[in-house]
């Protein structure tokens, strides 16, 4: 299976241009690396826009990224400048899928997937559609916005420029998250899945009836699979093992992550030392931006090992702060917990968001989990897969780590935590830089 790389800028960590990544495919292809990128399903990290005039072509980011960034929007002035001096009526609006599957079908197609399109701030996900009062809120013309479709839908074909003789139909296309979501089986409300990465996202399935938080969790399109509409309640945690490469690269504390992980789960515990990475604030359900990060309860007795094991506990101090959120508002008792990431590799990690989250984890044995959700979304399609939703036990492999900590011992553990967070949401705020 071979799936859409990255193009990131040198060194920025930030995706490249949006042409880049299409250049990236048809080199994929022509080295052999098809399997079901195409008649399978394209998964996109959520978040980055495009327009296209032409042969003009911007791609957005959040805030934050924007500013640390500035190449990320060095061409926006050329598209501003050009719509005064003339209005931009041939301007495609669109997510980077929709500008690779218009560049793949050689410009016959211009849609997107509801899951990429509920991320633009234009579409209403109760709907489905884009939404008129938002389009102008934001002055986006509606025409110039791409067709919505199914993830499971057909977007076309593609011959790869004339490289193929028979061209390939495009089918499947989603955002990451709720990619990860189809892939780990999470179909019943009450299911849910942690993606462990620099950051962490939490989706918690709330069934074919969307609800809306009065607390700041994210609702969410999970997927449209032709009559199989389903929702969740998103959760954002800002740091997770980004935590540890701080540790790694910033402080020096070791110079391989391993070592961190081996310090951890030597200790019997953290020795009340506790780690709030708020290094760019707090996510869910704090949304402190102005918070920074802390390690607090150090003491003669505290060591290197207590730190690393600190910033692992709170990766899933995090995810059970999201998830208790979420429970509180969703409708649906949570059953189940999925995981994939890059820190699953860690025993000790998975052991203790078992623990202190309070249910079973079941840990994918595929790296890729987004990318295989694409994949399914698309075999649906082609193959007329309706059991296939129904059939929790046809995923790829997992291993399970169930609690095994006390209650007491958990909720002693949860409230030095939440002490802690008390500590720095309590702090004056801090500005950039400072």
């Amino acid at each position: 299976m071979a799936t859409l790389g990255g193009h990131y800028a040198q060194g920025k960590g930030v995706p490249a241009d949006p042409v880049k990544a299409h250049a990236w495919s048809l080199e994929a292809a022509e080295a052999g690396q098809v399997g079901a990128m195409f008649d399978g399903g394209f998964d996109f990290e959520r978040g980055h826009g495009t327009e296209q005039d032409d042969q003009l072509a911007v791609i957005w980011y959040g805030r934050a990224a924007a500013k640390n960034h500035p190449e990320a929007t060095k061409n926006l002035a050329s598209l501003r400048a050009a719509g005064r001096d003339q209005p931009i009526t041939r301007a495609l609006i669109g997510t980077i899928d929709t500008y690779l599957i218009h560049r793949l079908t050689g410009g016959s197609e211009f849609a997107t997937d509801s899951t990429n399109a509920s991320r633009t701030l234009l579409f209403d996900i109760v709907d489905r559609r884009w939404s008129a009062a938002l389009c102008a809120l934001w002055q986006v013309p509606p025409h110039a916005l791409a067709t919505v479709r199914d993830n499971s839908a057909d977007f076309g074909a593609t011959d790869l420029g004339g490289r193929w003789a028979k061209p390939l139909p495009i089918r499947g296309v989603m955002g990451d998250s709720q990619a990860a979501l189809l892939a780990q089986r999470c179909f019943a409300p009450g299911t849910a899945k942690v993606t462990f990465g620099t950051g962490s996202s939490v989706l918690l399935n709330i069934g074919p009836t969307p609800r809306f938080s009065a607390q700041g969790t994210l609702t969410t399109l999970a997927w449209t699979l032709g009559d199989e509409i389903a929702y969740a309640f998103e959760g954002v945690i800002i740091s997770s093992a980004s935590t540890l490469t701080w540790l790694r690269d910033q402080l020096g504390l070791a110079a391989r992550i391993e070592e961190l992980d081996q310090w951890a789960s030597a200790l019997p515990d953290n020795g009340g030392v506790y780690l709030v990475p708020a290094f760019t604030g707090l996510g869910l359900p704090h949304w402190a931006p102005e918070a920074r990060a802390a390690i607090v309860g150090l003491s003669n007795h505290s060591d290197k090992r207590h730190v690393a094991r600190a910033a692992y506990e709170s990766i899933a101090y995090q995810v059970r702060d999201a998830l208790d959120a979420m429970r509180a508002e969703a409708g649906v008792t949570l059953s189940e917990l999925a995981a994939d990431g890059g820190p699953t590799v860690s025993a000790f990690l998975m052991q203790f968001t078992a623990d202190i989250t309070g249910v079973d984890l079941r840990v994918s044995q595929v790296a890729e989990c987004s990318a295989l959700g694409a994949v399914t979304a698309g075999r649906i399609q082609t193959a007329g897969l309706a059991p296939f939703l129904r059939d929790t036990t046809a995923g790829a492999g997992v291993l399970t780590y169930r609690p095994q900590r006390s209650a007491p011992d958990v909720a002693q553990q949860l409230s030095g935590w939440r002490k802690a967070v008390r500590q720095v949401l309590a702090a004056p705020p801090q500005l950039d830089g400072q």
